[in-house]
């Protein structure tokens, strides 16, 4: 099974503006699928293709790097012979896959740019931590873009549900709820995409299998695996607390705050002690870190509380498998207990890191607000996420309350809107429910948000 994924545009877009003058970098978690998009992009764009995996290069491979970038002709006589690949100038595109296990290869950039006979794109996860770009001198000819997880349109297309997707996209052009038959059956997709997740290889087990959330269960409990291996492999001196947090994500989500607390890890423990441990997991990708800003208002960074800070997995999908750690394989009962909201099981917690999730996607940094009256429960403010339209002018910023059940209340919405009404464009409240809107905001289903951030510039 073949999956469209949206980033292709972008590497057609860089091989058309930007190619002869820098090397394209992809950055992301291990197992999104960078590998597979940008080797299915050079079979289509290009007349050959040399990919080098830094994970299992040869020596000579290696060596070449180092002996012969002052004589570039011998350089790609070398990779030639040793890829048995042809090379077109202009026409072949050289891939170096893993780039972070190879530093010398990304310093190289810089060099193979200036020379101008081919076209190069890197991938690698974990390229900016220390160890990687220790003693190395980083190529200002490098563009880098982000890959992520499927989102819930890509997800949509691995259904065949591009009707319905067309349908979701017009109605929140309109801003009209969905006829009640397509709204339940897009809750649903939205709750199957929660539980299956965005991983590559989660979303094929899963629809190669005709639905069979085994199968995709299995494909993740893999990819945990291999975060736990990195986790003790390149953490290096804080790898304990990173598993530490890793390994409490669930626990924390579940929690009424959702925030990271250091005491629950380790006893009188300050959290600046854990400020590169995040810095790991938000950097690795495996992890979308969310900041307190103690006052929305133009650049969320300048009001930026860095020791308060909630920890989302970077894939809904994966913090299910995750949450049941226990269990060897989550059974098809229990994922269908979930389906249909039999089980015991915290939501909003799933609710929440999805649409992380799809923030984080839009390229945004996550944000909350809380405020606390000095009168216990009087007043009390807790905004799941911000967003602005980045408008130094005319700043807008969007409340965005996320809520699992179909009842709820507004009193920290309410509170927060009344202190920074000026400030405030469009509210949002997702739920459940179909769309409906009033003097308070717009109540918007889940499987409609995504659509809807792509709107907040034009506030």
């Amino acid at each position: 099974m073949e999956l469209k994924r949206k980033i292709l545009d972008q590497l057609v877009q860089w091989k058309e503006n930007d190619s002869q003058k820098c090397a394209l970098m992809i950055e992301g978690a291990r197992r999104i699928g960078k590998s597979t998009i940008v080797e299915r992009f050079a079979k289509k764009h290009y007349k050959s293709y040399v990919l080098i995996d830094f994970a299992v290069a040869s020596k000579n491979v290696k060596d070449n790097f180092f002996d012969n970038l002052d004589n570039l002709d011998v350089f790609f006589q070398n990779l030639s012979l040793e890829y048995n690949t042809k090379l077109y100038p202009g026409e072949t595109l050289f891939i170096f896959d893993e780039v972070q296990k190879f530093p010398r290869a990304r310093e190289a950039i810089k060099y193979l740019i200036q020379d101008g006979r081919y076209h190069y794109i890197e991938t690698g996860s974990l390229i900016s931590i220390k160890e990687n770009v220790a003693n190395i001198v980083i190529p200002s000819e490098e563009k880098k873009i982000k890959m992520y997880p499927l989102d819930f349109e890509e997800f949509l297309w691995a259904a065949n549900e591009e009707i319905l997707l067309g349908y979701i996209k017009e109605c929140v052009k309109t801003e009209v709820k969905l006829k009640d038959e397509f709204h339940k059956k897009a809750m649903r997709l939205f709750k199957e995409y929660m539980l299956v997740g965005g991983m590559p290889q989660s979303v094929v087990a899963y629809f190669e299998n005709h639905r069979d959330f085994d199968a995709a269960d299995t494909a993740k409990r893999r990819i945990l695996s291999l975060y736990e291996d990195d986790i003790k492999k390149s953490a290096k001196k804080y790898r304990s607390k990173v598993a530490a947090i890793f390994d409490q994500i669930p626990g924390f989500l579940s929690k009424h705050d959702k925030k990271i607390k250091t005491s629950s890890i380790e006893k009188d423990t300050k959290f600046d002690t854990y400020d590169e441990p995040l810095f790991w997991l938000g950097d690795s990708m495996i992890c979308n870190l969310c900041y307190k800003c103690n006052d929305p208002n133009v650049g969320f960074a300048l009001n930026e509380d860095g020791a308060s800070v909630k920890c989302y997995m970077g894939d809904t999908g994966l913090l299910v498998s995750h949450a049941f750690a226990e269990n060897e394989i989550i059974s098809k009962e229990l994922y269908k207990l979930i389906m249909n909201d039999k089980l015991s099981l915290n939501k909003g917690m799933l609710y929440e890191n999805a649409i992380a999730q799809m923030i984080k996607t839009s390229s945004q940094k996550l944000y909350f607000y809380t405020h606390y009256s000095p009168e216990k429960h009087r007043d009390d403010i807790e905004i799941d996420f911000l967003l602005s339209n980045q408008s130094k002018t005319n700043l807008k910023v969007f409340p965005i309350e996320v809520k699992s059940s179909k009842n709820y209340t507004t009193i920290s919405y309410d509170a927060f809107k009344k202190k920074f009404g000026k400030r405030i464009g469009k509210s949002y409240i997702v739920h459940p429910k179909p769309l409906y809107k009033d003097e308070r905001g717009i109540r918007v289903p889940p499987y409609m948000f995504p659509f809807f951030i792509q709107t907040f510039d034009d506030e």
